[in-house]
């Protein structure tokens, strides 16, 4: 039986055709997805920057919520009908970070919609040890957020983020965005900087405090809103040039800068900085079991404002349309891909 999908092909070409469906292994679940978001990384490959890593025509995709249908011989945690989201990493389990407890940054790990097919499909087969179970009464489009949204709850766990600390996050993108609803959540006084005109009425919507870095100076306003004193803790989500001269300005003595964004090429930093106010540089790689444990929870406490996230809900033969709006960084923080009809 073939079933729907969507096809990267290169060129910034997104089709949707058909491919086998896949009958679950012993240890594997197959889901019905209910909607699977765009990220950041999906642009990347859209734009031709992972073609290194994708074996074209590709299903991509990694951010979604579904429906357990069919389960292995031998999966018993799982059941047909259960709520599920998928934490797509497939880690080796013998390479020295895996046998250090670190498998979420395995040096052999392969993150399923790069290296292998994703959820931009109406059904997929995965590895049951990858799912989190969901909330029966939580909606699969909230569901569809828990993957990015575990992202944010890693980088704010190791920032060691707590209530009254002054938070800044440097991008207010979508992982930037919920980086700080997370700090707010966790009771942060949070500033996030940002120049798209969308994303600074959106955010200030949300309840955040904005600086729109291309009219102020970020340093100065960070030291007059902390009374000179500087932020607890700065997240670096930009990956650019600019985000990163000016991350070392910003922490006060003894602060935290947590990395965040990817850097592609080696950028100058003020070292000297760090040495001069005993300051703290984190990296942050996507997430470990306990954050998608977190994010749930979060969303099933109702403490996030997700509607406003979510900016438009595509069908899966429209997958094209979303990526160019996506794309076009104007009006559009989130974008859902509905995979399959009449899931809620």
């Amino acid at each position: 039986m073939d079933i729907q999908a969507a096809f990267y092909k290169g060129n910034k070409s997104i089709t949707v055709g058909t491919i086998a469906r896949r009958e679950p292994g012993p240890q594997e679940v197959e889901i019905r997805v209910g909607y699977a978001g765009i990220c950041g990384t999906d642009l990347h490959i859209y734009h031709g920057h992972m073609d290194h890593r994708v074996t074209m025509p590709q299903v991509i995709g990694h951010e979604m919520s579904g429906v357990v249908e069919r389960i292995g011989a031998q999966v018993t945690a799982f059941k047909p009908g259960d709520k599920v989201t998928v934490m797509p990493l497939d880690s080796c389990g013998e390479c020295p970070a895996c046998q250090d407890g670190c498998s979420h940054i395995c040096h052999n790990l392969k993150f399923m919609g790069i290296e292998t097919d994703g959820a931009f499909q109406s059904f997929w087969t995965v590895p049951a040890k990858t799912l989190h179970r969901l909330p029966e009464e939580l909606s699969l489009k909230y569901g569809a957020l828990i993957e990015p949204l575990a992202v944010a709850c890693h980088d704010v766990r190791l920032g060691n983020v707590t209530a009254g600390d002054q938070v800044v996050v440097i991008g207010g993108g979508p992982i930037g965005t919920l980086i700080a609803m997370v700090a707010k959540a966790a009771g942060a006084i949070v500033t996030v900087a940002e120049i798209n005109p969308y994303r600074l009425t959106l955010l200030q919507q949300l309840g955040l405090n904005t600086c729109n870095s291309k009219e102020v100076d970020l340093a100065e306003y960070v030291q007059k809103v902390t009374g000179g004193r500087g932020a607890d803790v700065v997240f670096e989500v930009t990956s650019s040039l600019a985000g990163a001269e000016v991350m070392t300005k910003l922490p006060k003595a003894r602060g935290t800068i947590v990395i965040v964004g990817i850097f592609s090429k080696p950028v100058p930093v003020d070292l000297h900085r760090f040495f001069w106010r005993e300051l703290k540089l984190v990296g942050a790689r996507v997430y470990e079991h306990e954050d998608f444990e977190k994010a749930i929870a979060l969303v099933a406490g109702g403490e996030l404002a997700l509607d406003q996230i979510i900016s438009e809900v595509y069908p899966l033969n429209e997958i094209q349309a979303g990526f160019e709006q996506m794309e076009s960084g104007s009006g559009a923080m989130k974008v859902l891909i509905r995979c399959n009809e009449g899931m809620q």
